[in-house]
């Protein structure tokens, strides 16, 4: 059922609450001052610890080893016990991150109910972080196109080690997905993944977010850091930092430690540090902005996450993934996604990457007909249908030209819009449209188009 790890300077104490919960069904360990107590903690952190106050002949008292154990293990719940139990000795065990405060003589029964519901609580902790893992997916990590190919490749390399790891690419783009890849492939994956967004923090409270806070009124906030400790920290748009923060985060991936705003022990933590942006580092190094040294020290093995322009092969099976996830989490009808949409969707412009696809196929299914498939007028939320509703609506400049013309200017944009949707691969689209490859090459050379440069992707 659980370790449970009882710290208490009175044998009879110790031995006593031992049996009790080996009768329940848990195994346990006994220490009778703060070494034993740490060595143990050290050795294999217990489910749980229930800790006396006062220790006699202790280096350390009740309250000393609480706080020593939540800066290095701050998900172990801890129940104190004491004899001398007071509301300002309850209140500071709380304001210090105890669970619960029980005084002696106990009641065994209410004993067992703070155990209880201390390890359920636990549980419901861990559980939680797991299904925020899951909850994020690696959705933008599905695909078949030669890019997501070799973006995964890079990232298998990178899962079996602890190097720090510098995520790029466009805005919406998958760069967190990808790092949680990494995570969850990882030594780590059991640990904890904390996302720091520097643009949504303000400045003047960025160091109190990252490194928390300790004082005698609120007693111990552990900040971001802390949480991460044994998993992943991931900055994302770590261009936005503060200068003055900078130059303190440089600092704890030098020395793996830092001391909490108002605190004066020094807090140490393992962790592995990825980052990610959509601006150019270098140029805000070289304006001053983001200071070199910890540019070299992130930027250890560089990722570039691609747009959804260069993976444009995934964009029906991506769509097809939001489809079912949308049905599963929101209820939301499970349609399908008709030929022309499929192609429609592979020959949009994607500022948004992933993000703006997501928020696409949210909208096609409210506000779509349940009963039939997702058709392109459903992906067209500012286009207005001819009254027959199937028309082709002209450019202006299309609608100006002469037959031959327009024909020709057709011809060179809807051939460029299917080698886009084929990843540049040549075969696939003079498959697509129904010519011998070697007759769109010279469709292609007739219409202006270089096919030297396309066909070495064909």
């Amino acid at each position: 059922m659980g370790d449970i790890l009882i710290v208490d300077d009175e044998r009879d104490i110790r031995e006593l609450i031992s049996e009790i919960l080996q009768d329940e069904g848990f195994t346990t360990r006994l220490a009778a001052d703060s070494d034993q107590a740490m060595a143990a903690v050290n050795a294999e952190p217990p489910a749980l610890m229930i800790l006396d106050i006062w220790l006699k002949d202790s280096k350390m008292d009740g309250i000393d080893i609480l706080m020593s154990v939540k800066r290095s293990n701050p998900d172990i719940p801890i129940v104190i016990i004491s004899g001398h139990g007071n509301v300002e000795i309850a209140v500071a065990a709380i304001k210090q991150g105890a669970y619960d405060f029980i005084e002696k003589p106990f009641n065994i029964d209410k004993l067992m109910v703070v155990i209880g519901r201390a390890m359920e609580a636990s549980r419901l902790r861990r559980e939680n972080l797991d299904l925020k893992r899951r909850e994020v997916g690696s959705a933008q990590l599905l695909g078949e196109s030669t890019a997501y190919r070799a973006l995964c490749g890079q990232l298998e390399k990178v899962t079996g080690s602890n190097a720090r790891l510098m995520f790029t690419g466009p805005p919406g783009c998958g760069k967190e997905a990808a790092a949680r890849f990494v995570h969850e492939n990882s030594d780590r994956a059991s640990g904890p993944f904390v996302t720091v967004t520097s643009a949504a923090v303000e400045p003047e409270r960025m160091e109190e977010v990252l490194f928390g806070r300790e004082g005698p009124d609120r007693g111990v906030e552990p900040g971001l850091l802390e949480q991460a400790h044994g998993g992943v920290i991931f900055f994302d748009e770590v261009a936005d930092m503060p200068l003055g923060t900078q130059s303190k985060l440089l600092r704890v991936l030098v020395e793996q430690q830092f001391i909490r705003t108002g605190g004066a022990d020094k807090v140490r933590v393992d962790l592995r540090v990825m980052s990610a942006t959509t601006q150019e580092l270098g140029a805000r190094v070289r304006d001053g902005l983001f200071r070199q040294e910890l540019h070299d020290r992130l930027n250890v093995v560089p990722i570039r996450v691609p747009g959804l322009e260069e993976r444009r092969e995934d964009i029906p099976l991506l769509a097809e993934h939001f489809i079912d996830m949308l049905h599963a989490a929101q209820g939301l009808p499970r349609r399908v996604l008709d030929d022309g949409a499929r192609a429609h969707l592979q020959t949009l412009s994607w500022p948004g990457n992933i993000r703006q696809l997501r928020n696409m196929i949210e909208r096609a299914l409210i506000l779509g007909d349940a009963g039939r498939p997702i058709e392109i007028s459903d992906l067209q939320a500012d286009s207005v249908p001819d009254e027959g509703g199937r028309g082709l609506i002209l450019s202006g400049s299309l609608a100006t030209l002469p037959l031959r013309e327009a024909r020709e200017l057709f011809e060179r944009e809807y051939l460029l819009a299917q080698i886009n949707r084929f990843g540049g691969n040549i075969s696939r689209t003079a498959s697509f449209v129904g010519m011998e490859r070697s007759a769109l090459h010279r469709k292609l050379k007739s219409l202006g188009v270089n096919t030297a440069r396309l066909s070495a992707k064909g």
